[in-house]
């Protein structure tokens, strides 16, 4: 028998140490809690961090982790924020990266992130910056021919003559040959044209002539009547499609689609839903008017995180004190003798009540009697205390306290894409009946009777009761959030018969307003108070007055009812929006019936895409590994070059490949873009190569975004604030690549933005990596 009792022991002591906190985790836990009460919220996030390593199943240690670190991401970028009102922008850079290092999430840190490091650059340049423009805008790709004419020469020419022979002129000036259409009619005209470029001078002669020109070649071009139908048979056309980002349903699409038709007038344009995808064709002015337009909406939505605080207090306090005696006394008469017939013969009736007879007076009859509470004149006089009841009252003391206290705290979160309702709702579904309806009827149960029973159906609909919240924000620029709050507070407070249904009584406190906060400021909905007190005075008149003496004659009763409830709504944003210099931008669009645009005449533009990064192009990733050095600081061009440049992969294999720089000179930060096929692999993620640490290991913050749908990976690597920089030739970074499907990749640079300690541009010229995969 011991054995068993044994082994049961074990095994419960062995259940209970299961279910109780490691006491390692226990202890990190609580002194995560110790250093959130004095919101050290690093520390805390780390003690949490290890409290759920060691007990990686615990629920409590995940919320917790999750929650502080929003919490301390959301900090740093507070932080970050005021060093950036100050002016110090290093110190805002560096903790807007380490907000960003702790929530990923937080998009907010990663666009401040991006914002400072142009600002920073801005601030160092000698001369402002050229607005980034796209690659459209700055050469067609697989367009209509282009006019490459055998001279660039200004043109200077002023003369008055045919329109025909004043075209054939400005051709010879650039060697181009000059072809017309046979509707065509020349005019004469005066063209006085000083110093222009050769579209300019087409441009103007075109103008006056009413006639347009369009490239056949390289050398030839081909003049035409502008008339609507000339265009339209002669202009080329071009079809591109448009897929976007950020559109959340088909709607979204359809209103980019409604305002593309409506502003450039385009007659060719597909929405396709499946894809979310726009597909247009005309002439490549337009296509790339409707390009700008589509990058400047394409937008992600600002995103706010809203904490939402509800407590509720209700405080009940019963004071029930006193004797009570009874109000009322009951007297019952019962008297013993009958009412006599008044009779002088006939018969006669028993003490019983009940009796029958026959006499020789008037008639005969029979006579029945019944005891009851009358009594005959002549017997008042036999009436005594047998026939009579009194009945005294009691008493009943009480002597009652009651005070109970109910504290209810909800604390939840919720994200929200900005112009999108959401509702929290925090309680229950209450059925209340909204009508009956009688199905049809039925005869009864018993066959023959004809009793019809009505078959009622009672139908009910559920109502949202506790806690109910619906919030609309709008994120503004500046960084304030505007909040269209409806928040209603209810409760079942009793029960009432309708219609012989029990139906609930519910409470309802309701407060519908728009409120606009900044960016983490408490927004506390008060006044929703419900206060009762009632005191009730129960007992004899006179004697429950009199001081003491009262509580033996009386009974005092006092209740009091106190509820309230407070709501505090706190918005953070984790999204901006993201409105650069670019979107802000103004298209020069032609005419009302002639929509164009005009090329930029600079041929050191650098082409940018709509993000602000070089696009995949040889003449693009050119132009970025040229970037010129400061004016009165020449520098030598580094090098960047991946080790190694060649690996062979099978499907499923990792391997790490490595940018290694040469002969850097103060080399402080390296932000950089890779492009690659993600079709064929995948780079997973960055990590430190070591060469920014330098000698003494310096911490080195690494920001890295891996987009493997596009196949594109934006990583920026940057040394403490207030450092110098690091001479020398080493590993920047490593790249962890995976194989996917067979087939062969380049990992290349497609745009390098290295500066010195100093915050001024270090040229680099990159080369790539051969990754092939068996």
């Amino acid at each position: 028998m011991r054995r068993p009792v044994i082994l049961c022991a074990v095994a419960g002591m062995a259940l209970l140490t299961a279910g109780c906190p490691k006491p390692q985790a226990n202890s990190d836990y609580h002194a995560g809690k110790k250093a959130e009460a004095v919101q050290d919220w690093d520390t805390a996030l780390v003690d949490y961090q290890r409290a759920l390593r060691s007990d990686p199943e615990n629920i409590e240690y995940k919320v917790n982790v999750s929650h502080i670190r929003f919490v301390d991401g959301q900090f740093h970028v507070d932080q970050g924020k005021k060093l950036l009102a100050k002016g110090d922008l290093q110190g805002a850079l560096s903790e807007f990266e380490k907000g960003e290092a702790i929530d990923p999430s937080n998009e907010s840190a990663q666009q401040l992130t991006q914002n400072t490091m142009k600002m920073l650059a801005e601030k160092s340049a000698a001369e402002a910056p050229k607005v980034p423009v796209s690659p459209e805008e700055a050469e067609v790709i697989g367009g209509p021919p282009e006019l490459k004419p055998l001279s660039r020469e200004p043109i200077n020419l002023k003369m008055t003559n045919d329109a025909k022979i004043i075209y054939e002129t400005i051709g010879k000036l650039a060697g181009l040959s000059v072809i017309f259409d046979p509707d065509f009619t020349s005019r004469r005209i005066t063209a006085d044209l000083p110093n222009v470029t050769l579209e300019q001078a087409l441009d103007a002669v075109s103008l006056e002539s009413k006639a347009f020109w369009k490239p056949v070649t390289g050398n030839i071009i081909f003049i035409a009547p502008d008339q609507p139908q000339k265009r339209k048979d002669i202009e080329d056309e071009v079809v591109r499609t448009f897929y976007l980002h950020n559109t959340l349903t088909p709607q979204d699409l359809t209103e980019i689609v409604t305002g593309l038709r409506q502003l450039l007038d385009l007659k060719r344009l597909q929405q396709v839903n499946s894809q979310n995808a726009i597909v247009v064709r005309d002439t490549p002015d337009k296509i790339l008017l409707a390009s700008k337009i589509i990058r400047d909406i394409d937008k992600a939505k600002p995103e706010v995180l809203l904490h939402v605080q509800v407590l509720q207090t209700r405080l009940d306090r019963l004071r029930d004190l006193g004797i009570l005696p009874g109000q009322t006394a009951s007297l019952a008469f019962t008297p013993r003798t009958a009412l006599q017939p008044s009779s002088t013969t006939g018969s006669t009736t028993n003490n019983n009540g009940t009796g029958t007879g026959t006499g020789t007076g008037t008639g005969t009859g029979t006579t029945t009697g019944t005891p009851g509470t009358s009594v005959a004149l002549n017997n008042l006089r036999h009436i005594g205390t047998a026939d009579y009841s009194l009945t005294l009252p009691g008493a009943q003391a009480n002597a009652v306290l009651t005070d109970s206290s109910t504290r209810i705290i909800q604390d939840p979160e919720i994200r929200i894409s900005d112009g999108e309702q959401a509702k929290l709702r925090i309680g229950d579904r209450v059925p209340i009946a909204t009508g009956s309806f009688q199905a049809g009827v039925g005869v009864g149960a018993t066959a023959g009777t004809g009793l019809i029973n009505p078959l009622v159906n009672t139908q009910f609909q559920y109502l949202d009761v506790g806690v109910n919240i619906d919030v609309t924000p709008r994120v503004h620029p500046e960084g304030d959030v505007s909040l269209k709050l409806i928040v209603d507070v209810s409760s079942v407070t009793g029960e009432q018969n309708i219609g012989g249904i029990q139906q609930p009584v519910i409470s309802q406190r309701k407060i519908e307003h728009e409120v606009r906060l900044k960016e983490g400021e408490a927004n506390v909905l008060g006044g929703l108070i419900d206060r009762t007190e009632s005191k009730t005075l129960n007992g004899w008149p006179g004697l429950a007055k009199i001081p003491f003496f009262r509580y033996f004659f009386s009974e005092d009763t006092k209740e009091i009812t106190d509820d309230e409830v407070m709501i505090m709504i706190t918005p953070h944003i984790i999204r901006l929006p993201a409105i650069t210099a670019e979107n802000l931008k103004s298209y020069a669009a032609g005419t009302d019936t002639n929509v164009r645009v005009y090329r930029d005449e600079n041929p050191n533009t650098v082409a940018l895409d709509g993000s602000g990064s070089a696009p995949a192009s040889p003449g693009a990733q050119a132009a970025a590994e040229t970037t010129p050095p400061q004016p009165g600081t020449p520098r030598s061009a580094v090098q960047l070059h991946f080790n190694p440049a060649n690996v062979t992969l099978k499907p499923g294999d990792t391997a790490t490949v490595g940018l290694q720089v040469e002969n850097a000179t103060d080399l402080f930060s390296i932000p950089l873009m890779l492009q690659y096929n993600p079709a064929v692999i995948q780079v997973e993620e960055a990590r430190n190569g070591g060469f920014l640490a330098g000698s003494t290991n310096q911490d080195i913050a690494i920001v890295q975004r891996v987009d493997q749908d596009h196949g594109q990976v934006i990583v920026s690597a940057s040394r403490q604030p207030n450092t110098p920089g690091i001479n020398g030739t080493g590993t920047l970074l490593g790249f962890v690549v995976k194989g996917v499907a067979p087939g062969d990749a380049h990992l290349q640079i497609v745009q390098v933005n290295a500066k010195d300690s100093q915050q001024k541009p270090i040229p680099m010229i990159s080369g790539e990596a051969n990754i092939h995969v068996q």
